[in-house]
This record gives structure tokens, C-alpha cells and sequence, in this order.
């Protein structure tokens, strides 16, 4: 699970007030952003970029060069999100041959199985599994 994937689900970007937002002109080189208000291991977003929208961690490794006139978030996120986004790749990986199954349930030579259905009437999904634990952190609108 990627922060920027958690992040759209929640609507949630964890920003403390609206000075976190800092808009204007922003260099990409060497795939990182230069930014003096972000601090080592801060997540942040990039909001305006041809190539780079998204959230990523200060320092990112992974950007791609280019200048864009923008916005960067300097995001708050809770040591509770990014324990819960580890935990939600965990069980991506370990349930991947069910959520990809075409299959609700099958049975041969006396075995059979069924997948408890999702919210969308398919397989159970991540955020079906943890639609309690997300809730906490859910926002009504992104702001």
C-alpha cells in the first residue's frame, strides 16, 4: 500500500492547518525536491506536477526531474497510519491469489471453500478488511 493510495481512500492528507500547503515554482533534479520546511522522514504531496503527483517521503529517491508550478503539502501523518499501511501491504501479500481469484468459491473431491464477499459483491478488499480501523482517519472532504 502506497501512502498516495491510503491518503485518496481516507481523503486525508494530514495537514495541520492550511500553512502547510506551500504553492508556487518547484525543481525536481537528481529525484528529489529541495524544500527547506520539509524535514527528514516527513511525508509530503505534490499537488501540479506533470510526473510526480502523489505522496512521498522526504528525502524521495524516485522523482522525476522537471520544474512545475504547484503546490507541496507538508503532511503530519501519525505513526498509527503508517504502521496500518504496513500492515495493510502484509495482508495484500499474503491474500493476493484470493483477492485476484475470479472465483466466490469452489469445491472438488470433497474440498471446498468460499470468499466472504466484499462490499462491491467481488472478493474482500483492503479496504473492506480494514474499514474499521480507516474509519478513525476518514475525512468528509480533503481539506
Amino acid at each position: 500500500m502506497d501512502m498516495t493510495n491510503l491518503c485518496q481512500e481516507l481523503r486525508n492528507y494530514f495537514l495541520r492547518s492550511t500553512s502547510d500547503i506551500h504553492s508556487g515554482s518547484f525543481q525536481i533534479s537528481g529525484g528529489n525536491i529541495q524544500c527547506n520546511f520539509l524535514r527528514q522522514g516527513q511525508y509530503f504531496r505534490v499537488v501540479g506536477s506533470v510526473l510526480n503527483d502523489g505522496v512521498w517521503q522526504y528525502p524521495a529517491q524516485n522523482l522525476l526531474d522537471e520544474e512545475f508550478d504547484g503546490a507541496v503539502w507538508a503532511m503530519a501523518v501519525p505513526p498509527a497510519v503508517v504502521a496500518l499501511a504496513a500492515e495493510i501491504n502484509a495482508w495484500e501479500a499474503a491474500n493476493q491469489a484470493a483477492i485476484n481469484s475470479p472465483y466466490q468459491s469452489e469445491s472438488f473431491a470433497g474440498y471446498s471453500y468460499s470468499l466472504k464477499s466484499g462490499s462491491n459483491g467481488s472478493g474482500v478488499t483492503w479496504q473492506d478488511h480494514f474499514r474499521p480501523r480507516l474509519n478513525q482517519w476518514r475525512r468528509m472532504s480533503v481539506l
